[in-house]
Formats: structure tokens, C-alpha cells, sequence
């Protein structure tokens, strides 16, 4: 299902009217050398995620948990912003997009110059200590062959993402709820939008009368709920171009909190 100028330039006239959002998964980062973790050729293809990316196997064997964390923030260390996260930090700028709400733990909406984000599944050049809580930035992962330990007391060090087993950071699930139920328009950026409790965060944008916004490849799960589908380009080309629509038409004359999109429909779980 490949976008029109008509969705394009609807969706430039609903982010016009201020107060959007925007959901970013996997998707948006892919351009910009992260493939998804899902994907065939992805991190979970090589590295069971039983194995090693629950909290379980952290405690267990942090040895070897490290060799999958050493590969994905080599991933995330040589990657760089692309056009998309540009595009989301441009309608920030503009006073158009209140905040992001990412599922990625790359830093490249940061670095693209968003200010306003929330990082659902933590940071990976964030690092603490499992013994003393002491925090540090990494750029590169640490060298070695075995588990970083903190140079205050020896305890192993981990990066501040979320393994499968871990609650979301309380921090990022109240933010992310708040601008959730708050915005006007919620943009759904390169996520399937299938994995509780993230899955949950689109339904509450439209349960407080918010459109959605799908910018995808191709229809996901979410599409039946989507006011709108931008689909067909990858984020990186039809968030620029969005924000090219958004820049070059008159400003919009409805008030925050005018009439919503195409209705509410109930809210499901989807995965």
C-alpha cells in the first residue's frame, strides 16, 4: 500500500495543528546501519535471546552475555543519525512535536538534536554497576573478552537497557503515558507496535481522541487502527518529506484539542 501526496499532505496539515507525538521502533534506525533485531541477518538470529538477553543469563553467565552486548553496541557505536530522526528533531525545533517515544536504545534521536525524548528500553552507551549502582557513558563497548567491572568496586558492569525479564524504567512508562494520552496526533514510526507494554502506548493516544499516524514499509499489525498509513518508504525518506509538506503549507487553523480523526476504536493487545 504505497503513500499518496493526499495522505501526505493530510498528515502534514494534523502535525501543523501542534501537540504530536511520535512511537519509533527498529525501523527507523535501520537506514542508519542498526538492522532489526527481529530481522533475518539480526542480532536474535545470532544470539538465542533466551540465552543472552534476559536478566537471567546476565546474573548467570555474564561472560558470556557480553560477547551479544560487545556486538550491539559496535552496532550502535559506528551508527549515525539518518534523515528520519533529523525530521523528528526539525518538527521538535519547530514547536510541532511535544516529545519521542522510542523502543531503540541507539542515542540517534539524541544526537539528531531531539530534546524531548523518552527511552522506553534504555540506553546502550549507558552503563551501571550491578554491585555499587555507579554510572558511566560508554562511546565504544569496553574492551575485553569478559564482563566490564566497575574500576570503585569490582562489581560487573551492564548496560542500561532492558533485558527481556526486566520491568520498563517507571520513569519512561509514566512520560511516555503522559505524552501518549496527551498528544494530538501520535506518529508511528518503524515499529509493528506488537510487544507489550510499548503495543499499549498507540491505544492510548487514540482512547484520548489522538490520530495515528503509521510510517512504515509495509501494513503492520497496528494498520486497522491507523487514522492514516504512510507506508511504502522507509521512515528515512518519508519523514523529511513530511516535514517538507509541513513547512511549505499555511499554518493550520484548528485549535489544540479540535475534533479528532476517524473515531476511536477499542483497544487490543496485539502481542
Amino acid at each position: 500500500m504505497e503513500r499518496s501526496m493526499e495522505d501526505l499532505a493530510l498528515a502534514a496539515r494534523w502535525v501543523r495543528e501542534g501537540g504530536a507525538v511520535a512511537l519509533t521502533g527498529a525501523g527507523i534506525s535501520v537506514d542508519s546501519g542498526i538492522p532489526d533485531f527481529r530481522s533475518r541477518g539480526g542480532l536474535w538470529e545470532r544470539f538465542e535471546p533466551s540465552e543472552y538477553a534476559t536478566i537471567e543469563a546476565l546474573d548467570r553467565d555474564p561472560d558470556k552475555v557480553w560477547r551479544m552486548l560487545r556486538e550491539m553496541g559496535r552496532l550502535v557505536a559506528e551508527a549515525r543519525p539518518n534523515p528520519g530522526h533529523e525530521a523528528l528533531a526539525r518538527l521538535e525545533t519547530l514547536g510541532l512535536l511535544d516529545g519521542v517515544i522510542t523502543q531503540n536504545i541507539d542515542d540517534l534521536h539524541q544526537a539528531a538534536g531531539s530534546r524531548h525524548v523518552v527511552e522506553f528500553h534504555g540506553n546502550a552507551r549507558a552503563l551501571r554497576c550491578l554491585r555499587c549502582d555507579a554510572r558511566s557513558r560508554q562511546d565504544r563497548p569496553p574492551p575485553g573478552e569478559k564482563a566490564p567491572r566497575c574500576p570503585a568496586c569490582g562489581g560487573v558492569l551492564r548496560p542500561q537497557v532492558v533485558f527481556f525479564g526486566e520491568p520498563i524504567p517507571p520513569s519512561a512508562m509514566a512520560e511516555a503515558a503522559r505524552l501518549a494520552r496527551g498528544c494530538r496526533t501520535m506518529l508511528v514510526v518503524g515499529t509493528s507496535a506488537t510487544v507489550a507494554p510499548a503495543s499499549l502506548l498507540p491505544f492510548m493516544a487514540k482512547e484520548a481522541g489522538a490520530r495515528l499516524v503509521e510510517v512504515n514499509l509495509e501494513p503492520t499489525s497496528l494498520s486497522w487502527a491507523a487514522d492514516l498509513s504512510l507506508a511504502g518508504r522507509s521512515a528515512s525518506v518519508t519523514l523529511p518529506e513530511l516535514v517538507r509538506a509541513v513547512e511549505d503549507s499555511p499554518a493550520a487553523a484548528a485549535p489544540r484539542g479540535g475534533p479528532p480523526g476517524r473515531g476511536c476504536p477499542t483497544p487490543r493487545e496485539t502481542g
